[in-house]
Order: structure tokens, then sequence, then C-alpha cells
């Protein structure tokens, strides 16, 4: 069995990176808001569809985004603190506007190879 590696650089057809996927509006960086940088650590974005829920959200009868953030962030590190060593993918609910929403969280390698947060629908990737 060879040492050498599966794939070269080279051999790559194309990439989508995140940064590309947050300039395109498919993801939405979170990692400014002050409440985020209080939960995590490490970058968090959101996909569009998230995002979506979030801005709708906000402005209804006692609703504001560092609100609504930190409930799902709140939810989110919960899901985290019950996971198996070692798992890259946690499922939650949050209650946003006084609807459940089923949403997951992935922990994953960012473009740079350092990992990143990214919370989404339970069917999107």
């Amino acid at each position: 069995m060879s040492n050498e590696p599966h794939f070269r650089p080279e051999d790559l057809i194309s990439s989508y990176t995140r940064r590309q996927a947050i300039e395109d509006g498919v993801l939405v960086d979170l990692s400014e808001h002050q409440i985020t940088r209080q939960h995590w650590k490490l970058p968090v974005a959101c996909t569009a569809t998230v995002w979506a829920i979030i801005e709708a959200a906000v402005g209804q009868r006692g609703q504001d985004l560092p609100g609504i953030l930190h409930d799902l962030y709140s939810m989110a590190r919960l899901a985290v603190r019950r996971a198996r060593e070692g798992e890259r993918l946690v499922r939650f609910t949050v209650l946003i506007s006084g609807r459940a929403h089923q949403l997951k969280l992935h922990i994953g390698p960012g473009d740079t190879l350092a990992p990143v947060l990214t919370i989404m629908l339970p069917n999107e990737d």
C-alpha cells in the first residue's frame, strides 16, 4: 500500500469556499455580532434560509437580533454538551417567535482548515 496522497492539489477541478458562500449570500457570517463572540470562540455562519427565519422574527413583539441569537446559541451549546466526543454534527430545537425550529450545527474545517461552525436546517448541508 502506498503512502502517497490520494489526491493532489492539481487534481481539484473546482472548489467553493466558505468566503465565496458568504460573499454570494449562501451563508451569512454571524461572527461580527457581539453576542456571537460571547458564546463561541470559533467563526460562526448560518445558511441564508436560517437567516431568513431570524430576520422574519426580528422586530416582532419581544424579539430582537441579540435575543434570538442568544436563544439559538444557548440551545446549540446544550446540544454540543450532550454530544459524543468527536461528533461533528449536532441537532437541536430552538423557539423563535413561539415556533419550534429544528436546526443543526456542524463543526468542520474552514477555508484555512481551522474549525468553523455552520448553523443550518436539517435538510441543508
